[in-house]
């Protein structure tokens, strides 16, 4: 199954190096059959599309997360898509993000189709949106309106074999 994880570009190098994404337990998100029932006139592409949204949004908070303890992590949001057999997911129940998913093991980087990541054009949307999560989080409509624009970027898609040039 093609499971989406959202990543920083630090922890895109750490996994190289690793050879690995890790540790688990990791959180994804995928097609599963709860993301299916909700959007049931999308095809595939489309619940992919639903999926790779998903977490980018969440790589948003990891850029956040990275930045407030002290990170100069580079303003560009990352999603790696990665191949994993079936049985390593857990589809948690009747949870609001219908497309979330745990893997119970680290993810090796032969797994990797592809990495998507933020153009350099979108750093003043990204960090404008890191900015303002903490007033979107408490529900200040003009915040969610920053947060939201992030989004208005298309992550850029890049094959395995770029990655090492992405990170240079």
């Amino acid at each position: 199954m093609r499971v989406y994880l959202p990543c920083t570009i630090p922890a895109l190098t750490r996994a190289v190096e690793a050879g690995q994404l890790g540790p688990a337990p990791l959180t994804g998100f995928a097609v599963t059959p709860a993301l299916t029932e909700w959007y049931a006139s999308g095809d595939t592409e489309e619940l992919e599309y639903v999926a790779l949204t998903e977490a980018a949004r969440s790589s948003l908070r990891m850029l956040a997360a990275d930045r407030a303890d002290g990170a100069a992590t580079p303003a560009r949001r990352v999603v790696i898509a990665a191949d994993v057999p079936d049985g390593l997911l857990q589809v948690p129940a009747a949870l609001e993000e219908k497309a979330r998913v745990r893997l119970a093991e680290p993810v090796p980087m032969a797994k990797v189709a592809a990495v998507h990541v933020d153009d350099l054009g979108a750093a003043p949307d990204i960090e404008a949106a890191i900015a303002a999560l903490p007033e979107a989080d408490k529900g200040d409509d003009d915040a969610r309106f920053t947060v939201d624009g992030a989004e208005a970027h298309e992550l850029m898609w890049y094959a395995t074999q770029e990655i090492p040039d992405l990170l240079s």
